[in-house]
């Protein structure tokens, strides 16, 4: 025999909480891949900007900042 829980449709309160879970994860999941898509776009940028200064024969394309004391 099927257990009960199987047989019964799941009630308008467990179809909310689902949904509502869902859209939450879809959100986040949604943010993660923005972020990450503006993390590696600004990570080819730089690494195009250092491309071309080192192509165009500069040295100190990428200085080292020193605090001051």
């Amino acid at each position: 025999m099927p257990p009960d829980d199987l047989e019964k449709p799941p009630t308008p309160e467990q179809e909310a909480r689902d949904r509502r879970a869902a859209n939450i994860f879809l959100l986040v999941a949604g943010l993660v891949l923005v972020g990450v898509g503006v993390w590696l776009a600004n990570a080819m940028i730089d690494a195009r900007r250092a491309d071309d200064c080192l192509s165009s024969g500069r040295r100190n394309c990428n200085p080292i900042e020193v605090p001051s004391r």
